[in-house]
């Protein structure tokens, strides 16, 4: 984690490379922006006046103080109207305020606490409570400066050339405890996020399941979390026969990662979290088309966020109780892979027609929900990359979430825009179940191209293995990668599920 410090001194005599401040969206520049101004002989009120520069959402205006101050050079970060600025906007805005001073190769950035200003940043804080506005702040700076340098040549000027220090300024003394608290939650926040990009990061010849499940072990044991690991002799012996089934065409043996965490009462019912793990698709039998296919190694996202997810819970030392699970196997052509048209016995001993390998997330799922319902969990969530169709109907900003229960949807939602995260249900009606029963088998694994609705169809496959317990469905295949730099999150893995969740957690377990 980058290096931060926090300090109480004046804005004006703070020595930096870069000032970042946080500015509303206005006509004119608040009276704030109107004592800097002065400062800077009036280019911030002349951006205004060009509309150069207005306090939009992301907007930044970079500006050298010419030794009118100590810091070498403002950057104003754009929060938007003043009565809409909540957590991720000012998230968004510190992001993009970062990835900037980065470009501009500034290596120690500083920002100012504008907690006064703008509320807590769209939340009342408790007393004793990580101070809001900080949080956002650096939650999104760390965000935003992620990168995954494994499999490059050592570049000592790449590092010459990128942050290595950030400072907080408080507004005073008072605010100094509450921001210091940021700190440490945003930076557990973030190092979570990590660990999942940083897994669908590696290429699959790196990231097997036996290697998901070593950095299960490892974080585990790092951050006071049961685990424990099954192995195909352990999956025969429970009868995962689905999940077993669709690992049949690798040589890479399959992995089933259990993870446990109880930091609640002795009573409480867990969360059960289930990822989807498969390390790399080639869609089997049922082969995917070349182009792109390399991506493919992103289809473990959900074991990732699940394993992310753990760590930060863990290390916020949150107090509840969560049970992670992550089946974990390639997708393989071979020679003993699984054809379409063959039956698999599950778990639950509901048997399973195969009409098409490629749809195999919620073959290894329906082991992995079955088996999460043995803890009678308050919830099970699953996360999982499992279809095309989701791209499709919801591009790549929010992820489909489908459930059993109505409420706890709702909650998922409201997560999901507090994290920026964003989720959007779809319906779950009994018609798509009918869909997918087999004329030789309990359920089949595809419902057909003249049903379409392959996303929700996934998800009423999934339905059949959740038990009674509430139960949600997150389809993350388009949030789970990014082609583009958004404003905290560069291209490639986003971590996307860890922050979601574990507000949920925070604010629901």
């Amino acid at each position: 984690m980058i290096k931060t410090t926090i300090r109480d001194e004046n804005i004006f005599d703070h020595k930096t490379d870069c000032l970042i401040i946080h500015c509303p969206e206005e006509k004119t520049p608040d009276d704030f922006l109107k004592k800097i101004d002065a400062r800077l002989q009036g280019a911030i009120g002349r951006a205004f006046k060009d509309k150069r520069f207005e306090g939009k959402l992301n907007q930044t205006l970079l500006l050298n103080s010419n030794g009118s101050m100590k810091a070498d050079n403002a950057l104003l970060a754009g929060v938007g109207k003043k009565e809409e600025i909540d957590a991720e906007k000012i998230r968004q805005a510190s992001g993009s305020a970062a990835r900037l001073a980065e470009k501009s190769c500034f290596k120690k950035i500083a920002c100012y606490v504008r907690s006064g200003e703008f509320k807590t940043a769209g939340r009342k804080e408790a007393p004793g409570a990580p101070d809001a506005m900080a949080c956002a702040t650096a939650e999104g700076m760390y965000l935003a400066l992620y990168h995954f340098d494994a499999y490059k040549s050592p570049d000592k000027d790449n590092d010459k050339n990128r942050v290595g220090e950030i400072v907080l300024l408080a507004p005073d003394k008072s605010r100094r405890d509450a921001i210091l608290r940021a700190v440490d939650q945003a930076g557990k926040v973030a190092d979570a996020a990590f660990l999942a990009r940083d897994l669908v990061a590696h290429p699959a010849n790196t990231a097997t399941p036996s290697f998901l499940a070593d950095t299960a072990r490892a974080m585990a044991r790092k951050h006071g979390v049961t685990c424990k690991i099954l192995g195909p002799a352990e999956m025969r012996k429970l009868g995962m026969g689905a999940l077993l089934g669709v690992a049949r065409g690798s040589h890479e043996p399959p992995r089933f990662i259990v993870m446990e965490y109880f930091g609640g009462g002795k009573k409480q019912a867990p969360t059960a979290v289930v990822g989807k793990g498969v390390t790399f698709d080639t869609g089997g039998i049922s082969l995917k088309p070349a182009p792109n296919m390399d991506e493919m190694k992103m289809d473990m996202s959900g074991a990732a966020a699940a394993i992310g997810l753990m760590q930060a819970v863990a290390s916020l030392r949150l107090p509840v109780n969560v049970v992670g699970l992550a089946p974990a196997t390639e997708n393989m052509p071979g020679g003993s892979a699984i054809k379409p048209g063959d039956v698999l016995t599950s778990m639950s001993g509901k048997t399973i027609e195969v009409l098409n390998t490629d749809a195999e997330g919620r073959l290894i799922l329906a082991d992995a929900l079955t088996y999460a319902a043995r803890y009678k969990p308050k919830a099970i969530i699953d996360l999982a990359t499992l279809t095309g169709a989701c791209v499709i109907a919801l591009g790549h900003e929010a992820a489909a979430v489908l459930s059993s229960d109505s409420g706890l949807a709702e909650k998922l939602k409201a997560s999901g825009a507090a994290a920026g995260e964003r989720v959007w249900e779809l319906p779950l009606w009994p018609e798509y179940e009918k869909a997918l029963k087999s004329d030789i088998a309990d359920l089949k694994n595809i419902a057909g191209p003249s049903v379409g609705a392959g996303t929700i169809t996934g998800a009423a496959f999934l339905k059949a293995f959740a038990g009674d317990c509430p139960w949600a469905h997150l389809d993350i295949a388009g949030t789970a990668w990014t082609g583009e730099d958004k404003p905290y999150v560069p291209k490639g893995p986003s971590g996307f599920g860890v922050r979601l969740l574990l507000n949920y957690l925070q604010n629901n377990a």
